[in-house]
């Protein structure tokens, strides 16, 4: 049965969602018909379970990266596909699923269920008894407005930040129908973040969990502050919580073994089924989102043939002409123009039961340990640790080349100064490591993180009917477009527009 809760009031910042899907999910799980009534861990347990963004960033943040290319006029360009490849304004609506206007509500209605497990929590009895709760709802709430700020904010700069518009840090239940809400600094955003994350990371108890991947666990926080610090560019941070992420020093143990006994008899469905399984060492946290990921490969803009190639000459760091398990499973399962990774795979839940229409959701694998190692590595060469950070990589390339030989797949320093065209050795080495996480995360949206990062220019062909490239879009760095706009219904809060 679905119903609305008169008592919860949902942020105005994204009320034209609501106006056109009804309810949210998480009412029908809601154990009481008063959210006030909650008396118990379990119960605001099940509260939290709505504090993560139903929604997926990867189709639109792919689409804005160097990883996409025009691979046939006669694909289908849908709108948020074409228009973030264009780098033109989205007139998606608030409920299409992949789309910037859906992340953006469905961000702010996750932070809108952590402020209201946080106002009960403050207002009970006991509070002590919901500590893990309240934690896990401070750090949800810091991860919220972190991929909000980073997608609908000039990208954090410690030179600008100061004087670039942010996005509104909501910490309190709404009570009123319309908000008005301010666009503080960055900076300002970037000091709550921190704030609530450095709160919420201690409180975490992973034995509150039944299924502990899909919730903040200690992991979980430690892996989403090294992400956090690595952007701030406080080096020694992210070491401290990327190495607390494994704290048996296991890391290795827990990467994707793609070229593992098991995962390289696996077909493209087995692929898709474990590649965001909860037992899946990899996997740190999780979230189920509506999404039509898995039949994104048929969109015009995206993976491309000429990507791949480019993507590919990371390979050179560890030996001449490696093969790697992954490579393999590209052109088993694809073929031009829809070359592709076999990752995510898509749960269809129909409409009715006779229905041909419905909704397609994938489980989405927020933070992994692949990340954790790149976030380490990278850390280590600023910090003057060359030796750990290709040590790093050297791990991760024995997951990945088929039939691994320590010797003859070794990384070391010449072979990336070759790749990167440069005798600095650090350069090489970030260059490396950039490279690496690139390949790593085709199709998933994160090389736009590094993309805005550097401040790396992306040029996208826009081609004929014959492939021939008729144009190319370049949007270098510091380039308003490069900055996702607000949707129109945030207007209704007061809110100014990104300038253009």
């Amino acid at each position: 049965m679905k119903y609305c809760n008169p008592k919860f009031t949902f942020p105005v910042l994204s009320m034209l969602l609501l106006a056109t899907t009804g309810c949210r999910k998480f009412l029908e799980k809601d154990p009481d018909s008063n959210r006030a009534s909650i008396q118990t861990p379990e119960q605001m347990s099940q509260l939290l379970i709505s504090a993560y963004p139903k929604a997926n960033y990867m189709m639109f943040s792919e689409a804005l990266s160097d990883n996409a290319d025009d691979k046939s006029t006669q694909l289908n360009a849908y709108e948020t596909n074409s228009s973030c490849y264009m780098y033109e304004e989205t007139n998606a609506t608030p409920n299409e699923q992949d789309s910037p206007q859906m992340y953006w509500s469905e961000c702010y209605n996750a932070i809108a269920a952590t402020n209201q497990a946080l106002s009960i929590i403050a207002k009970s009895s006991d509070p002590d008894k919901f500590r893990s709760q309240k934690g896990e709802a401070l750090v949800a709430r810091a991860y919220n407005h972190f991929m909000l700020v980073s997608f609908f904010s000039r990208f954090y700069n410690a030179a600008t930040a100061e004087q670039d518009m942010g996005i509104p840090y909501v910490d309190q239940p709404e009570d009123v129908v319309t908000k008005k809400y301010e666009r503080k600094t960055v900076a300002y955003v970037f000091d709550r973040i921190e704030e609530d994350l450095l709160a919420g990371l201690p409180l975490i108890d992973d034995r509150a969990y039944d299924i502990p991947k899909y919730h903040f666990t200690k992991a979980a926080a430690n892996a989403f502050a090294a992400r956090f610090y690595l952007v701030k560019r406080e080096y020694a941070n992210v070491l401290l919580y990327a190495n607390a992420v494994f704290p048996a020093n296991n890391l290795p143990d827990q990467l994707r073994p793609w070229n593992g006994v098991q995962w390289t008899a696996f077909g493209a469905a087995d692929l898709r089924n474990e590649y965001s399984k909860s037992s899946l060492a990899s996997n740190i946290l999780l979230c189920e989102a509506p999404s039509w990921f898995f039949r994104s490969n048929g969109s015009r803009y995206g993976y491309s043939d000429s990507i791949f190639n480019v993507c590919y000459n990371v390979k050179a760091i560890c030996a001449s002409n490696p093969t790697w398990q992954f490579e393999q499973k590209e052109y088993i399962y694809g073929s031009q123009p829809h070359v592709y990774i076999p990752k995510l795979g898509e749960y269809f839940k129909r409409a009715s039961i006779n229905a041909n229409f419905g909704t397609g959701y994938i489980m989405l694998p927020l933070f992994d340990a692949e990340e954790v190692l790149f976030n380490r590595a990278e850390a280590k060469v600023y910090l003057g640790d060359a030796t750990g950070a290709i040590a790093d990589m050297n791990t991760y390339i024995s997951k990945r080349a088929l039939n691994y030989n320590a010797t003859r797949h070794i990384v070391d320093e010449a072979k990336l100064r070759t790749y990167a065209g440069t005798q600095n050795r650090d350069t090489a080495l970030v260059q490396g490591i950039l490279g690496l996480r690139r390949l790593e995360y085709i199709s998933q949206g994160m090389r736009w993180f590094d993309v805005q990062r550097y401040g790396i220019t992306v040029r996208h062909a826009i081609r004929n009917t014959a492939g021939t490239v008729e144009r190319t879009i370049e949007v270098r760095d510091g380039d308003p477009r490069r900055v996702l706009q607000l949707p129109a219904s945030a207007t209704l809060s007061g809110l100014p527009l990104n300038p253009r």
